[in-house]
């Protein structure tokens, strides 16, 4: 059975990649999730994060 996790436990796990440059593994380790669910959330959030004008600005650069 699948595992699920919180949006807050998501979001902790991705700011200790993304702000305290910690790696994926390392922190995948940590927790106990798997490295793939660790990417998995850091796409979710980038994509629930970003405006989409911002998303349209990096394409036409």
């Amino acid at each position: 059975m699948a595992q699920r996790f919180t949006e807050e436990f998501k979001i902790q796990a991705v700011k200790q990649v993304t702000d305290h440059g910690h790696s994926v593994s390392s922190v995948a380790q940590r927790l106990g999730i798997t490295t793939s669910s660790l990417y998995n959330f850091m796409a979710l959030i980038a994509k629930s994060t970003v405006p989409h004008s911002t998303k349209t600005q990096r394409l036409n650069s």
